[in-house]
This record gives structure tokens, sequence and C-alpha cells, in this order.
């Protein structure tokens, strides 16, 4: 194989990032496999020479005696298999299997090795890196695996910088209690009313959006076609009639009373709307249809639900609310539940401001981090990487001072905190809809197929682990408590994340890294 750099060869175990949740973001796909399950021992010396606080090189050293015995069991297994012409299979030559595989199996081993004890070395030490280790392909790095009884490979590596993060009582964050606006729940009380209302039949003149039943009778003439069409249980509405002087003729109209007009003039020739009305195909309707006699025999009107204890049972469930006062109560809170996520956007944004203005004198890796990321991405060019790094690395110092608070202060997330999560989460897509009154066996059986989903999951463990960070800072901070009414709330969201898309959209590529996001 000659002198091959590293990296051509060595396909490097991937590293569990603590900055997952960041780096998903940001680049194609974080690429990290678990190191937890124990690799097994293999004697060698690995160390780790760092050459400042957050930047360092593994050396791996390995000898003849580490990889010789799992070279030649591998070649015994190819001579075993082996299909080579003018051999009995099992008896080729080991000369002749050395010769044709002996490189490829040697490569293949040590591969294995190496990335095995990196990644034992990198668990057993509890390095905290950033990014995944680079292998030196440097001219005096490079090793010749047929000639060197001793080999040593170097990975350079970014360590997590130590920090102290001071918060107290001084720093102060607001929090947004959001009130809804008496126009605002004066709307949703009619959403409601209007979509559990009914049709009911009336005995007064019809309106232009009443259902108007009758019968159909085929006319030639004056009179009633002989042997024509009758159509029983006719229905149509005179607001979709596009001949306004057949529509006119039906408004105002009553039961007992007759009509006659022409179907395909009273629907601007839409075939498919006059097969409907006489109750059969497109294909079967001509250029041209006869008169008809419309016999009205019920005329049905939408009225809205009452504001009553049905009402109160449909939208909220039975007995939740028992007076029009406790209604608007709790139909008003729920609204304002609504805003949670977007009121934790913005005190979580707040804090990271804050802890990155405390973080700017750390020292971060910042030639590793270009190389890693420049590496790992290969639709992001130097230039624009350089425009992307001063938002790069504020996303990374917050993100890494959020781990710091979870593991400092044992804040952690349990399958119980993930199943209410869930929960919510269902509750919440369904109420967009305004379906608020769920069976809860159907709201269970929703959240259940959530918690199916391994990328779901993982979005609310992070999610649950952000509240919990939140829930620490309001502890340690103080939280000045603002209340300001939704339609200035969605103000505030709207101008806050049209300066987040800003400064995304200046970072370039952002629209590449969205879409990544959305995968995850």
């Amino acid at each position: 194989m000659g002198n091959v750099a590293t990296k051509y060869f060595l396909q490097i175990g991937r590293i569990t990032l603590i900055l997952h949740s960041y780096f998903k973001k940001h680049f194609k796909r974080l690429k990290y496999t678990d190191f937890q399950q124990k690799k097994p021992f293999i004697p060698m010396k690995s160390t780790l020479n760092k050459t400042s606080d957050v930047n360092g090189t593994i050396v791996i050293e390995l000898e003849k005696e580490d990889y010789q015995e799992k070279v030649e069991k591998s070649l015994n297994q190819y001579r075993q298999h082996a299909n080579i012409p003018g051999f009995r299979q099992g008896k080729v030559p080991k000369n002749v299997i050395r010769k044709m595989y002996g490189k490829a199996v040697l490569v293949d081993e040590i591969n294995k090795i190496v990335s095995d004890e990196l990644g034992n070395f990198i668990r057993e030490n509890k390095l905290k890196i950033l990014g995944e280790p680079i292998a030196d392909d440097s001219e005096e790095k490079q090793v010749d695996l047929e000639r060197d009884e001793k080999m040593s490979f170097y990975f350079d590596v970014a360590l997590t910088p130590e920090f102290e993060l001071t918060l107290d009582k001084q720093t102060e964050l607001t929090w947004y209690n959001v009130k809804l606006e008496d126009d605002l729940l004066e709307k949703q009380m009619e959403s409601y009313r209007q979509h559990y209302g009914s049709y009911a039949s009336v005995e007064e003149e019809a309106k232009d959006t009443d259902l108007i039943k009758g019968t159909l009778t085929e006319m030639e003439g004056e009179q009633e076609k002989e042997e024509g069409q009758v159509i029983e249980n006719a229905i149509l509405m005179p607001s979709y009639l596009k001949d306004e002087t057949v529509r006119n003729s039906f408004i105002g109209a009553k039961v007992g009373d007759t009509v006659v007009f022409n179907p395909m003039t009273a629907y601007d020739n839409n075939k498919a709307e006059v097969a409907s009305l006489l109750q059969t195909t497109k294909e079967n309707i001509g250029d041209a249809t006869p008169d008809y006699r419309f016999g009205i025999s019920e005329v049905t009107r939408y009225k809205e639900a009452e504001m009553n204890q049905e009402l109160f049972d449909k939208v909220l469930g039975e007995g939740v609310a028992t007076s029009e006062e406790d209604f608007r109560e709790k139909v008003s809170a729920e609204l304002t539940r609504q805003f949670k996520s977007s009121v934790d956007h913005l005190f979580i944004h707040q804090a990271k401001d804050l802890i990155v203005e405390k973080m700017q004198d750390v020292a971060f890796p910042d030639d590793f981090l270009k190389r890693w990321l420049l590496e790992t991405s290969s639709e992001r060019t130097p230039e624009q990487l350089e425009g992307d790094y001063p938002r790069i690395l504020e996303d990374l110092k917050f993100h890494i001072a959020k781990q710091k608070i979870v593991e400092e202060n044992e804040l952690k997330v349990e399958y119980q905190d993930i199943e209410v999560l869930a929960a919510e989460v269902a509750k919440a897509q369904f109420a967009q809809y305004g379906m608020t009154n769920l069976p809860a066996d159907v709201l269970q059986n929703y959240t259940r197929s959530l918690l199916e989903k391994e990328e779901t999951v993982q979005n609310l463990v992070e999610r649950a682990t952000e509240e919990k960070v939140i829930e620490w800072l309001k502890g340690h901070v103080t939280v000045v408590e603002k209340e300001i009414y939704s339609k200035e709330f969605n103000e505030l969201m709207s101008e806050h994340s049209h300066t987040h898309h800003e400064k995304e959209h200046e970072e370039g590529d952002e629209g590449t890294a969205s879409k990544e996001e959305n995968e995850e």
C-alpha cells in the first residue's frame, strides 16, 4: 500500500457530540455514533497532547502485535470461502490469499482497531470534544503499512472550553403574560357558534344561503313533459346559481311555491353543477337542457348554536364549563396557552443574548471548527464560512452553556415529561382546526403515534430539556413579568422572526439548513 495518509484509509468512528442539537441544524446531518457501549480492550498506547486549553492531538501508537493476530484470522476466513480457479474451496495456499487480499485485510483491521481505540480513549477520558476528530495527513505523519513495525496515528481534536457561568438576581429577563383581546374572544365565540350550528326547517321566505328542497319535473313548453324526468328530493342553494334572474326567483320563495328555470342557464353552462342538480353524470348532460319546474317542499336554514350547556360541552367537554362566563374564561385561558411556545422562545432568546455576552472572552478552537465545518459541508465555501462563523459561534456558545446548566444542576428529562409534552403537542395540533373536545382515546392514540417516531421523540426531549433550562433560569435571574395583549405580542413575534430571518439569510445557505432540520 505504500505511504498513504491516514485520512485515506481510516474510517473514523463517529464521536458523540455534546452539541448535537445545535450542529444538526447547521450541517447536513450530525454524524455521531454510539461509543457508550464499551469496545473490546486492546492494550496500546494512546495519549492526548494539548497544544492549548481548547486544542489537542490524540496520538494512537500501534505495534504489529496489536493487529497481527486479527489479520491472520481474517486471512484464514478468506481462505475458507475464497473461490479461485485451479483450487478447491478451502484449499487455496495461504501465500496466494495473502498476495490477493493481504493489503486490504491489513487496512481493514487497522481501521477497526484505531477507530475503536479512538472512541474508547475519548469515552474513558471523558473528553468533551467539538465536532469530530480530524486525521492529521501531513507528510511527516504518514505511515507505511508494509514496512513500519510501529505506527502512530494523529487526530486533531477541539476541546470544549472550561468557563464559569455566573447568573444572579441583578440580571433581568422579561416574561410576557399574553392576554386575549375582547374582540378576538368574541370572534372565537362566533366561530364556535357557527361550527356547532345546524340546519333546520323554516316557514319563512327563502334567503340566498338557505337550502331549498323539492321536486324537479321536466317541462315541454308550459306543460309537464309526458314521461319526462322527475327528480325527487332535489336540492339547491340560491347563492350558487350564476344567473341573477334565476337566483332572484328562488329568493323570497316559500314552501308550496314553484319556479320554472333552465338548469344550464342557471349554472352558466357548468355541466358538473347541472349534473349534480339533475342527479346524473356530466357525460349525460348535453349542450342544452330543457326547462324544469321546481316544486318547493322545504326550506332549511343554518342556525348558529345557542350559547348554552350543549355548546359548552361540545367545545370543552361535558361539565367543564357550567355557565357562559365560565365558558368564556376557560376558552380565553385555552387560547392564551397556545402562546406558550412563543413566550418560551422569546425568553430563551433573551437568555441567549445575555449568556453570549457573558462568554465573549471565552476562547474557542476557531481554526479547528472552521476546518471541520468546511470538511463536513461540501456546499459551504470558505468565503461563506467566514460570513457565517460569528453567528455559528454565538449559537455554539449558547448550546454549550445550556449543556453546562443541565449537567451541573442535574436537570433530567424523564419519560413522563415526554409523554406530557407529546399530549400537549397533540392537543395543540387538533386545536388549530377547532377540535378542542376530542375523545380521550383519540387523543391518546395520536399521542402514542407521536411517541413511536424517533425524530419526534428527539425533538420532544430537546424541547423538554429547554423547558427545564427555562425554569432554572427563572430561579436564578430576576424575571420581570409584562402583560401584553395578543395582537401586540404577535407583532413582537413577527418583528423578532423578521430580524432573526434576516440574520440567518445573511449567513447564506440557510434554506439548506432549514431543510436539514426538517429532515431531522
